[in-house]
């Protein structure tokens, strides 16, 4: 019944895909319904999966439904018409403006077929849409770059505009009055430097440092820490007022760490939130500010780094009813993108989610989002408590400090609700019995606990420079390659060029995703510790970071120098 339903639900291109013996009618409906699943086009899934070359796509859609087919990286798309068309539409329909003719759009799309995207771009342009074939992956390449481009560009920025960005804050109380002059024109172009900087070069942090003779400014880009300034010691203090007064603080203060926001608008489709914090040091405060690009957490799954299995078995997770989902790592590993990115998936008008955050870092419509005030007494177990009078079906919780907050998120999961949360731990074997170590009953864990992701972040290789590593078999066989395959092994490493920071651009994740079988449930119920279970979870198949690293070696995603930096045993 299941099959009969796939097969009438097969869109025209995946029909005809199977029609010219590009897919089986199973790998057609397997795919569609996986795609619906993923909430991803039909086409992108097919393409991000390489089931299908994005050539034999579009060339088949052009001649099965008469639409002509064109090279994308033919075209100069400074001339596109792109701003016709919002960021989310954009987005959604995968549909890119070519030229704009009288009252007609052309609209370079990968999957003719989707009536519905050009029939919703019509209606807001109030122009006649044709779409134009092109292929998936060029697509995907030149939305980005059409939208990078739409965005102010930081190089008008660097110069008069540097003065007037709008910049605002969080709600705190209005900064009590100094006689520093934090407002003058030198100070307030170098900290919008500073900061348009960081979005520019990818940074996740940047630190400002004040010392007794110097003041270094430093950036964290791909997860390691890179000077980048060193302003005049004698202007430390100006600089540290001015970012106390965008984030509004009281500047006055500065025996104690405060805390605070700063939202910097460049554009209309763009705006970067900063988390501020500033902390008393020997000679000054010392600033961090955590770069908050709600871009991150729409990536899409595929763009996490999961291997297949392991993207399967999350997906699987997420989509029940009810149950506990976990997430462990250290902090800056990627924990809340991921959550964010099954967050993402899973909200649709028919579903409440509420989440508790201490703070919310990446803000979403049709999420009911929470930040933690201990002050006021608003902690993650009071918002707990309130999200269960709520009517919730998914509960997010930012992280499980306390025997409270375990028992509250475990007896939500048991009672209906499905509940993502954090832990700090190092695997995901080593989750369960802290859980046990927090107090919580080890039925409960075991009838609570659906799945335990694991996760580290390993920078990527730079494409343009990355080159072959020669390394001794010796050494291979000790870090946990196979004798049969280091005949075939091609490892590289990096080198360094114009394109990338030290011969590495990007991040990607490295996960153990961990199902908790009933076997598991059993051992423990039965006092397992985290070796026992860890063996377990070997014996079904499941790889620990490590195997998972090593993967991203073999696939040339990484170093066996990175992989060896972040999953250290």
């Amino acid at each position: 019944m299941a099959t009969t339903q796939a097969k009438i639900n097969l869109s025209g291109l995946a029909r005809s895909l199977v029609q010219n013996k590009l897919l089986s009618e199973h790998e057609a409906e397997q795919a569609f319904q996986q795609s619906l699943k993923n909430r991803t086009p039909f086409v992108s899934y097919l393409v991000e999966n390489k089931i299908l070359d994005s050539r034999a796509i579009a060339e088949t859609a052009s001649m099965e439904f008469g639409v002509p087919l064109f090279d994308l990286d033919a075209l100069d798309m400074e001339s596109a018409p792109v701003e016709l068309i919002e960021e989310k539409l954009l987005r959604t329909h995968r549909a890119l403006p070519l030229v704009k003719r009288g009252n007609r759009l052309f609209l370079a799309v990968s999957d003719p077929t989707n009536h519905q995207g050009l029939d919703e771009i019509k209606f807001h342009t109030g122009l006649a849409s044709e779409a134009v074939v092109v292929e998936e992956d060029k697509l995907t390449k030149h939305i980005e770059q059409a939208l990078d481009a739409q965005d102010t560009s930081m190089a008008d920025l660097m110069d008069a505009d540097l003065d007037n960005l709008d910049i605002s804050a969080g709600e705190d109380d209005q900064p009590k009055d100094t006689d520093l002059d934090v407002d003058e024109a030198p100070v307030v172009r170098f900290v919008n430097k500073i900061l348009l900087d960081a979005i520019n070069a990818g940074a996740s942090d940047i630190h400002l440092e004040p010392y007794e003779k110097s003041f270094r400014v430093r950036y964290r880009q791909d997860g390691m820490l890179h000077e980048v300034a060193s302003p005049p010691v004698n202007i430390a203090s100006r600089l540290t007022a001015r970012i106390k007064v965008m984030s509004k603080m009281n500047i006055a203060e500065r025996r104690v760490p405060q805390d605070g926001r700063i939202k910097m608008v460049l554009s209309k489709n763009r705006s970067i939130d900063f988390r501020v914090n500033t902390c008393p040091t020997l000679y000054g405060e010392k600033i961090v500010l955590r770069i908050l690009d709600p871009t991150s957490a729409q990536l899409g799954i595929e763009a996490l780094g999961f291997e297949p299995k392991q993207q399967e078995d999350f997906m699987t997770a997420i989509h029940k009813p009810y149950g506990m989902v976990l997430v462990t790592g250290p902090t800056g590993s990627g924990k809340t993108v991921s959550l964010y990115t099954a967050l993402n998936i899973l909200n649709t008008p028919e579903i409440n989610i509420s989440t508790a955050e201490d703070p919310v870092e990446i803000q979403v419509p049709g999420i009911n989002q929470v930040n933690m005030n201990v002050k006021t007494g608003l902690t993650f177990a009071e918002a707990l408590r309130a999200f269960l009078r709520q009517d919730p079906d998914i509960v997010m919780v930012g992280e499980i400090r306390d025997l409270e907050t375990a028992e509250i998120a475990v007896k939500a999961a048991q009672t209906g609700h499905l509940v993502l949360s954090t832990l700090h731990t190092n695997d995901a074997p080593q989750t369960l019995t802290r859980l046990a170590n927090m107090g919580i009953p080890p039925f409960n864990i075991a009838s609570a606990v659906l799945l335990i992701m694991a996760q580290r972040l390993a920078r990527r290789l730079c494409e343009h420079c990355k080159v072959p590593d020669d390394i001794p078999k010796e050494a291979l066989l000790a870090e946990g390659f196979t004798e049969e395959e280091i005949p075939k092994l091609k490892i590289y490493k990096a080198a360094g060029c114009e394109h990338c920071k030290k011969g590495y651009k990007g991040r990607v994740g490295i996960f153990q995703v961990m199902p908790v079988s009933e076997a598991m449930g059993r051992m423990i119920m039965e006092g397992g510790n985290s070796l026992q279970l860890a063996d377990l979870a070997k014996k079904e198949g499941i790889q620990d970071l490590r195997a998972s690293g090593l993967n991203k070696v073999r696939q040339g995603i990484t170093s066996l120098e990175e992989i060896n930096r972040v999953t250290r045993d």
